[in-house]
């Protein structure tokens, strides 16, 4: 018994939560505290219940199960915190110590093994998953669907996310994506741009967009072909080996080509990515091979600072912005001023800072599918905050938290006269890039 807590305890990384002083500093930033009320579903609360595990107090993990799940993981209580609590850590071990010795139902154990070692790591499988998507647009299934009603029929949660679900690119134009492009002008940088997977196959546009961005504004970029998907949604679910196996993979990829930096366009693989060195830390192989590649990543915003900006961004019409921070680029990757200041350089635009722009937006990776009615509590209130802001634009920085904006546009009402777009696609139509 002894020896098998200890392994738990180990699991669990039971020292790093002598870290958490109980101060509270946490609570007022957490957004599922919030908005439940609740002390377990708090980072406090849930230090707590994994430290009374480590102790042995707590003998059945399934009482960890529904606070760790609910935790949205924005690390929000990382940036509050006074005594640097990896929470972050924490949360992950818990996840990870629960799946080991949960017993998934078949049909769960299949999609999650499908999904998780088949789809997600297979850039040809979500190739097929964009080309799919474009396919029930263009083929008139999706007008068909809804003129029928047949879209009514899905749960709710998931018929108002195939609402705002984006347009795919054709599969002929997803193959004009080069593998390399040359800087336009004076070359500043050689970088590899990451895909990523829902990137590539949902928002193709974006991807395409963001290698024109940065070869106009001076890098020579890169598309790795053996690159795959950073494993997020891994360590986020509990799958950490898998996530582990990922890292591998990319920085084994990249390593291969001398670049000055790795971008990616995505607030949540960006932290990923920025994370490889902690993920692997304990690895002797891959420990510092993990960490060259964290330091060698950035944000898209980052880069393009670096070079100096985007020259000649103007809207045609003046109209009010809001910016909608992703957590995990203000709260992992520290990265909060760089695309304020690419907006800032836009001729015609007047930025207007919402209230709380650093409170999540309730998207949270998969949270909004699997935890629909909290995810909806949350994004009520962040739509208060933006709607009193009078912005037409909301701009944000993560594929999740762009859709997720877009179905509380949708929610308010507001889609005839406010529109939710990636950094990407403004900085783009504000450079007359199409």
């Amino acid at each position: 018994m002894k020896q098998t807590l200890e392994q738990l305890k180990e699991e669990l990384q039971y020292e790093k939560t002598n870290a958490c002083v109980q101060c509270g500093y946490c609570l007022p930033v957490c957004p599922t505290y919030m908005t439940m009320g609740k002390e377990t579903h708090s980072p406090r609360g849930r230090i707590n219940l994994i430290k009374m595990v480590g102790e042995g107090k707590i003998t059945d993990l399934s009482v960890l199960e529904e606070p760790m799940n609910m935790c949205l993981g924005c690390r929000a209580c990382e940036t509050a915190c006074p005594t640097g609590v990896q929470y972050g850590s924490l949360l992950e071990a818990a996840r990870a110590a629960i799946v080991k010795r949960k017993t998934f139902s078949v049909p769960v154990r299949l999609l999650r093994n499908a999904m998780f070692k088949k789809v997600f790591p297979s850039r040809q499988a979500m190739t097929l998953t964009g080309n799919a998507v474009w396919l029930y647009e263009k083929s008139g299934v999706r007008k068909a669907a809804h003129k029928s009603g047949m879209t009514n029929k899905l749960p709710y949660h998931l018929g108002a996310f195939e609402a705002v679900m984006p347009q795919a690119v054709s599969p002929k134009e997803r193959k004009k994506t080069p593998d390399r492009i040359k800087a336009k002008g004076e070359k500043k940088y050689t970088v590899a741009f990451f895909t990523g997977c829902i990137m590539d196959a949902m928002f193709q546009r974006i991807n395409r967009l963001s290698i024109e961005l940065l070869a106009e504004a001076g890098c020579d970029v890169v598309v790795i072909q053996k690159q795959t998907c950073c494993g997020a949604l891994h360590a986020h679910s509990g799958e950490m080996e898998e996530a582990k196996r990922l890292a591998k993979q990319n920085i084994a990829a990249f390593e291969e080509e001398n670049v000055d930096f790795v971008v990616n366009n995505a607030g949540g693989c960006g932290a990923m990515l920025y994370e490889y060195g902690h993920l692997l830390a304990s690895d002797q192989e891959w420990a510092a091979r993990a960490s060259a590649f964290s330091e060698k990543s950035k944000d898209i915003s980052e880069v393009l600072i670096s070079c100096g900006g985007l020259p000649n961004l103007r809207s045609k019409r003046k109209e009010r912005v809001t910016y909608q921070r992703s957590c995990h680029m203000t709260n992992v990757q520290k990265v909060t001023k760089q695309p304020v200041e690419l907006l800032k350089s836009i001729s015609g635009v007047q930025l207007i800072e919402m209230e709380r722009a650093d409170m999540c937006c309730g998207s949270a990776g998969i949270y909004n599918i699997v935890n629909y009615d909290a995810s909806m509590e949350i994004l009520d209130e962040k739509m208060k905050d933006t709607k009193a802001t009078g912005a037409s634009v909301v701009v944000t920085t993560n594929p999740g938290c762009l859709l997720q904006m877009k179905l509380g546009i949708e929610r308010e009402n507001l889609s005839q006269s406010v529109r939710a777009l990636h950094l990407i696609e403004y900085l783009a139509e504000t450079a007359g890039i199409s």
